[in-house]
């Protein structure tokens, strides 16, 4: 039987209907052209700064809750041109629609999180209310890494907001509903009744930032295309995970996935306040060693079994200062192995910071070398 929990999840089937968002690792020299994965798109949290208002209400039926909470859940439409730039027109038109959750209002604005593969490549993004009034939504931020983003929209016609709950406190069995579009904005606010099939899960996947392991929960609630981005909602109305992944396979059923609260909260606070999250940055282009062809590995010592080859280096990057060259491994980070691209942004993510400095084991062909460079702060590494 499959372990879902240690491959990357290569069919997510909670994401932007009618589009394929590329979610792969791209080498931007020839020394690794390999075609890009393709993926259907799909604390405790008491911050005053995130919440305003509520739908805790104990006495509450379950319709009531879904009720209320439904007035917060929004659907998310991504534009882009489809006009001829050459012939000097444009058009825009909707490349895919997506949901979304009101987590915040503040005087004239209402703030929207999604998922970032929802509204990625977007030149437009437009917001459908409950009520099926529509607004222009502006951009705050995005995280590809986390598959998270940020809208903001006028408050006009906008009363309710989700508080966020404590995904830490969910347990297996736990009743939840899922709130979102499925297949499209005319099923919107579709409502699905589930249970928690797992509190933690760490799946492997795959973005435009690299390859990551994301801390989700795990649900049995039915999560469909056009969910992404969308609400799983706690028997109390609270916002407990952000819909993103389902495992789509033959023989398979009832795997979806949210981004847990708890991880969302600090991420959104962040994305709102610097429009996007920093993190120590390198400035290399990654791929795993195992996915490359033998002839450019050929020279590296028998005992080397893992690591990373670097791609491309951006020229102002600390890697560049400090002397890495194309075609360079990487084996290990502060004397820590290095396997592959994810460990290594697990590393630079979790255990260090920016300012620190890094030292990192370098083979150019069979000659091995330490390299050590001070992290800055930029872009992920890719």
């Amino acid at each position: 039987m499959a372990n879902f929990t240690t491959r990357f999840i290569s069919t997510v089937g909670a994401g932007v209907l009618g589009s394929a968002f590329t979610l792969g690792v791209v080498a931007n020299t020839d020394i690794l052209q390999t075609k890009p994965a393709t993926e259907e798109a799909v604390a405790s949290v008491t911050s005053p700064n995130v919440v305003q208002t509520a739908a805790t209400h104990s006495k509450e039926s379950l319709s009531d809750m879904v009720e209320h909470a439904s007035k917060a859940i929004v659907g998310v439409s991504n534009f882009k041109d489809a006009g001829n730039r050459f012939a000097g027109n444009s058009s825009m038109k909707e490349y895919g629609t997506g949901s979304g959750v009101i987590y915040k209002m503040d005087g004239e604005h209402a703030y929207i999180v999604t998922n970032n593969h929802v509204i990625e490549g977007s030149q437009k993004v437009e917001v459908t209310l409950h009520d099926g009034e529509k607004a222009d939504a502006e951009l705050i931020g995005t995280d590809a890494l986390t598959d998270l983003a940020v809208l903001k929209v006028s408050s006009k016609g906008i009363d309710t907001a989700l508080e966020f709950g404590d995904s830490d406190k969910v347990r297996a069995g736990d009743s939840v509903v899922a709130i979102g579009n499925p297949l499209s904005l005319e099923f919107s606010g579709t409502v699905t009744q589930g249970i928690i099939s797992a509190p933690a899960r760490s799946i492997d996947v795959k973005t435009t930032a690299g390859n990551w392991q994301m801390n989700v929960i795990q649900t049995d609630a039915a999560i469909n295309p056009g969910n992404s981005g969308g609400a799983l909602i706690n028997t109390a109305g609270e916002l407990i995970g952000i819909n993103s992944l389902k495992i789509a396979e033959n023989g398979v059923e009832g795997i979806g996935f949210a981004i847990p609260s708890n991880d969302v909260v600090p991420l959104v606070e962040e994305i709102t306040k610097s429009g996007k999250i920093e993190r120590p940055y390198i400035g290399i282009g990654l791929a795993d060693l195992a996915d490359v062809p033998y002839m450019y590995v050929q020279h590296l010592p028998q005992e080397v079994k893992g690591g990373v080859i670097v791609t491309n280096i951006d020229p102002l990057s600390a890697a560049s200062k400090a002397g890495l060259k194309e075609q360079d491994v990487i084996t290990a980070i502060n004397d820590t192995d290095i396997n592959n691209s994810m460990e290594l942004r697990q590393f630079l993510y979790a255990k260090l910071k920016i300012g620190d400095k890094a030292k990192l084991t370098v083979y150019t062909g069979s000659e091995k070398r330490t390299v050590e460079l001070t992290l800055t702060s930029n872009t992920p590494v890719q």
